[in-house]
């Protein structure tokens, strides 16, 4: 069934901002979990699903990005008649507001119209979530909606996905209206700006969205259509995580800490791809202590390790101590140093600081390469 659509993994709108980690890279190039990538989990979704044509939308910083997808291969993609094709926006504007999915879609307008394939899947590269979309589309199309929504339903909505779209739904779950998560109530349908609809009426959306604002967004012309349209909504259950600011992207991770929400999440039958680097396995040395974390290859354990995703590479020194923290790869904490609720980007040093505390719903930052 699935052979029957084509992807679309979309960039996240210029409002979804992480601080910190941002500055070098696109949200889909962040490390999860010490291992993978974020933009791993939609992939592989489409590729378990049996799609093998797969469009990756980037709109800046696309190095990283570029260079963990290659060719592609690593996501068992059909070589022959498959394919992960990376689409830039050439003509990115100083203003955000003209730099929406919409514009980006236009400029690739033609590479869209040529997909023999008769519906398109969009979900975007800023949330971790498992998703079979063989069966979303097979619902899709046995419901006979224009198109078909995906959301989470939160009851942190005060804290959480305040950069997301939420959506107001009928009783039959027919989507009335998509708005902006102001943070004004505990339980919102979060929108996972995910959607499946007929190739040409995603074509057709593109050209009225051009004709009635630049600022516009795909949310915003089906917002605008969402009474002319029959726009259906499916609940997601699951673990969920929309990557919109660094708190959110901390509590991702510490989240699939809990074993019992892990095993739920990594499944033998739904493997999750990444691109693999061959390093030796961690050592740890007499003295080091390590509990309940995530631990990558080819580190150096000296010290104390407490609640926290340690990255490929990292060297905890002896006496040491990291709570509560993600460290990402090639990180040295130096002896002696203590680290609580803080994310260390890759390549930095924290030598002379003995001492960085953050709190738990405000985790610190230390920069990429910064000595401190």
């Amino acid at each position: 069934m699935a052979s029957r659509a084509f992807g679309i993994i979309a960039s996240p709108s210029t409002r979804v901002r992480v601080e910190g980690l941002h500055d070098y890279r696109p949200i889909g190039a962040f490390s999860f979990l010490g291992r993978f990538r974020v933009i791993d989990f939609p992939i592989s979704n489409m590729s378990n699903s049996g799609m093998d044509r797969v469009m990756v939308f980037i709109a800046a910083r696309p190095r990283s990005i570029a260079e963990h997808i290659g060719s592609g291969r690593h996501y068992n993609i059909n070589s022959k008649r498959g394919k992960i094709q990376l689409l830039f926006t050439q003509n990115n504007n100083p203003n955000d507001i003209y730099n929406t999915d919409i514009a980006a879609y236009q400029e690739n307008r033609e590479i869209i119209a040529r997909m023999h394939q008769e519906y398109v899947i969009i979900t975007p590269s800023y949330m971790v979530f498992r998703q079979n979309f063989d069966t979303l589309l097979e619902e899709h199309i046995e419901s006979k909606a224009d198109i078909t929504m995906l959301y989470h339903r939160v009851e942190n909505a005060k804290e959480t996905c305040l950069n997301c779209n939420v959506l107001t739904l009928n009783k039959q779950k027919g989507v009335q209206s998509i708005d902006e998560n102001l943070g004004n109530a505990k339980e919102k349908n979060i929108s996972m700006d995910t959607y499946v609809m007929h190739k040409e009426l995603f074509l057709d959306l593109i050209k009225e969205a051009r004709k009635e604002s630049s600022a516009f967004t795909l949310a915003d012309i089906i917002n605008m259509k969402a009474s002319e349209l029959d726009v259906r909504a499916v609940g997601h259950r699951g673990f969920f995580a929309a990557i919109t600011s660094l708190k959110d992207y901390f509590y991702a991770n510490q989240n699939l800490l809990d074993f019992d929400r892990a095993q739920d999440f990594f499944r033998e039958d739904w493997p999750f791809y990444t691109r693999t680097n061959d390093s030796c396995p961690t050592q740890y040395y007499e003295g080091a202590k390590v509990n309940h974390s995530f631990i990558s290859n080819g580190c150096l354990i000296e010290g104390t390790v407490e609640d926290s995703i340690i990255g490929r590479n990292v060297w905890i020194k002896k006496g040491a101590v990291v709570k509560n923290s993600i460290v990402l790869a090639y990180s040295l904490i130096d002896e002696g140093v203590h680290i609580e609720h803080e994310v260390v980007d890759k390549w930095a040093q924290i030598k002379h600081v003995k001492e960085l505390i953050s709190t738990d719903d405000k985790p610190g930052y230390v920069r990429r390469s910064d000595i401190l």
